[in-house]
């Protein structure tokens, strides 16, 4: 019988899958860490296509006009030392509390394959589809870990990032619950938990309906799996109506906190991950796509890099203010960054193609410093000049800040012995730590 997402989160799987199944992994898997945790949660803010790194983080006004643009004036920071893009003011202000690798590299040039050795640290190929980060996290942090949250422990806002199975072989109940709908309307609707124009005295009304239908209910001795079931239904209607469902519901908040974060989905996705991680959910993904600018490059970042200007500083400001930076890690980024050299000439018309030998990631939180830069590009941004970055190894230190330690193990399958910290990607050295920013 196939279930919908809908049916799922309607009859609880999502919250009670992973209590099921935290009775089945060996307690070793989860409870090792290399020292104790400072962070509880990521916010992962997914830049899906590839955003410049010129245009953002790392940007090269003396390369000249065929490589900056018209972006040639960059701004500096309140770090002394750090510049970036003139349209991130906001940004600017806040440097202080984020950390730039302008180091990262992998060589990968494909979305599919480059999406996947970012968020899992490892290259494409072979037998094993290994999870994400987002999925580890959620195994090693949620329902195994103690959290009882009814909210799915593993959020993406608002459509599933593709491109890969971010779950891998540790299976669907570790597959995360993307919300659909769009936090910017005036109704947040959330799938299969805020259906839209129902009332909360209509979805009561159903749910009693339900139980008048339920004939098999009243069997006698019908067994642990319908009681388990029962449950799960239960749990997904406390979701619905129960003060879990609440933490969507985005009118609670003042006016002026929203027009802080910027009235569009992206902003408003922002105040709603930091609404999920003050209510323990364990990784919130936001995933921003429109960042594959082959064409007219520039007029997309005159429109878009605005609105993540302030919906991303409002949410560092925001988790600072709450007390909740030092414990949440804020991990901005996509696949890869973009040719320096702009494309002027048609079809392109100012475009940029994709570029794996040299990007840019940004860290904040969970026990990161803020005000620093690692590693740095040549004079065009072509290739990394010192200090390379893998993905293997931002993880690796994520993981360390979450307690996630080099000996923890991940669930094969086949009982094979599969570390969860990722190893080196080939060609780019063994996996060390961030240690200039930890």
């Amino acid at each position: 019988m196939h279930i919908t997402r809908r049916d799922a989160m309607r009859f609880g799987l999502f919250s009670a899958a992973g209590l099921l199944i935290s009775e089945r992994l060996p307690r070793r898997l989860w409870a090792d860490s290399a020292r104790p945790a400072k962070a509880k949660s990521i916010i992962q803010i997914w830049m899906w296509g590839g955003p410049s790194h010129l245009d953002t983080f790392d940007p090269k006004p003396a390369a000249g006009y065929d490589y900056c643009g018209p972006l040639d004036k960059p701004i500096p920071t309140n770090v002394n030392g750090i510049v970036i893009s003139e349209i991130l003011p906001l940004l600017a202000k806040q440097a202080d509390k984020y950390s730039i690798i302008r180091g990262m590299t992998h060589g990968i040039n494909a979305h599919e394959t480059a999406s996947y050795a970012v968020q899992t640290g490892r290259r494409s190929g072979g037998h094993d589809v290994y999870p994400s980060v987002g999925a580890v996290v959620s195994l090693f942090k949620g329902y195994n870990a103690g959290y009882t949250g009814l909210i799915p422990p593993y959020i993406v806002l608002t459509q599933p990032l593709g491109r890969f199975s971010e779950e891998g072989f540790l299976g669907p109940s570790y597959q995360p619950f993307a919300t659909g709908g769009d936090p910017a309307q005036a109704q947040f609707v959330v799938e299969g938990v805020v259906a839209q124009n129902i009332t909360a005295e209509r979805q009561k009304d159903r749910r009693e309906l339900l139980r008048q239908l339920n004939s098999i209910g009243a069997v006698p001795n019908a067994g642990a799996s319908l009681d388990a079931f029962t449950q799960s239904e239960e749990k997904a209607y406390d979701l619905i109506l129960g003060e879990s469902g609440k933490v969507f519901d985005l009118s609670i908040e003042k006016d002026d906190l929203r027009d802080r974060y910027g009235r569009n989905t992206f902003g408003q996705s922002c105040l709603v991950a930091r609404r999920l991680v003050e209510r323990g959910v364990a990784f919130v993904a936001i995933n921003y796509n429109g960042w594959d600018t082959h064409k007219q490059n520039f007029q997309v970042m005159r429109q878009r890099l605005p609105q993540m200007d302030k919906g991303m500083a409002a949410l560092i400001e925001d988790l600072h203010e709450r007390g909740l930076l030092d414990s949440t890690i804020l991990w901005w980024g996509g696949e890869f960054g973009r040719t320096p050299r702009v494309m002027w000439e048609a079809p392109w018309n100012g475009g940029r193609n994709h570029h794996g030998e040299a990007f840019c990631t940004v860290l904040a939180g969970g026990g990161f410093k803020g005000g620093h830069v690692v590693g740095s590009t040549d004079a065009k941004g072509e290739q990394v000049r010192d200090r390379p970055v893998s993905p293997a190894e931002v993880i690796a230190s994520m993981y360390e800040l979450l307690g996630i330690g080099p000996e923890a193990k991940l669930p094969h399958p086949q009982g094979l012995d599969v570390p969860a910290v990722p190893p080196a990607l080939e060609g780019t050295g063994p996996v060390g730590r961030l240690s200039e920013m930890m």
